[in-house]
C-alpha cells in the first residue's frame, strides 16, 4: 500500500455536499435506511471527529463522520461512514482517517469507539466483536465492534445501542 500524501483536517459546513456526494459514490443509494443512520437522526455529529482527507490539489480522497450513541447509560462514538474515493482506494487513506479519527477522539476524552464493519479489517485497528452490545436490527452482531480508549472502557457494558439523547 503505498501512503499518499494528504492533508487531513476537521470538515466545515462548506465540505457537507462533497462529503454527501463521496457517500454516496461508496455507499448503496439506500445507505440512509440502515439502522446506524437512525441512531443519528436529529443528532449532531461529533465535530472535531467528522474529517477530511485531500490531496495536495485539494481534492477530497477520503472522509469519516462520528455520532455520540449510548448503550444501557454509557456514551460511546459511533464511527462511520468513512469512504475513499475509488481512484484513491489502496493509498492508506483509509488507515490515515482511522488512525486521527481515535487519536482526536482519545484527545478529546471519549473512552469507547464501536462501528459496524468487518472484523479482519477493522481487527488491525484494535477493533474486536463486542458481546452483549446490541445494534437495532437488522444488524448481524457479528459485525458490532468495538475499541477501548482507555483500560477497561468496554467492561460490563451491555445492552441496546440508543440514540445519544437517551444517556440523559
Amino acid at each position: 500500500m503505498q501512503q499518499a500524501p494528504m492533508t487531513m483536517a476537521e470538515e466545515t459546513a462548506g465540505d457537507w455536499w462533497e462529503v454527501e456526494a463521496l457517500y454516496d459514490l461508496c455507499f448503496a443509494p439506500g445507505r440512509s435506511a440502515l439502522s446506524s443512520y437512525r441512531l443519528r437522526d436529529g443528532v449532531p455529529p461529533i465535530a472535531p471527529l467528522c474529517l477530511t482527507a485531500r490531496d495536495e490539489h485539494g481534492i477530497l480522497a477520503g472522509a469519516v463522520r462520528n455520532w455520540p450513541v449510548c448503550i444501557h447509560g454509557h456514551l460511546a462514538v459511533l464511527l462511520g461512514p468513512i469512504a475513499v474515493h475509488p481512484t484513491r482506494q489502496g493509498e492508506g487513506v483509509a488507515a490515515m482517517l482511522m488512525r486521527q479519527c481515535l487519536a482526536v477522539a482519545a484527545d478529546h476524552g471519549w473512552d469507547r469507539v464501536m462501528l459496524v464493519g468487518d472484523a479482519p479489517y477493522y481487527g488491525r485497528f484494535g477493533f474486536e466483536k463486542l458481546q452483549g452490545v446490541e445494534m437495532p436490527p437488522p444488524t448481524n452482531p457479528d459485525r458490532v465492534l468495538g475499541l477501548a480508549l482507555r483500560d477497561g472502557a468496554w467492561d460490563g457494558i451491555r445492552g441496546h445501542v440508543t440514540q445519544a439523547t437517551d444517556c440523559k
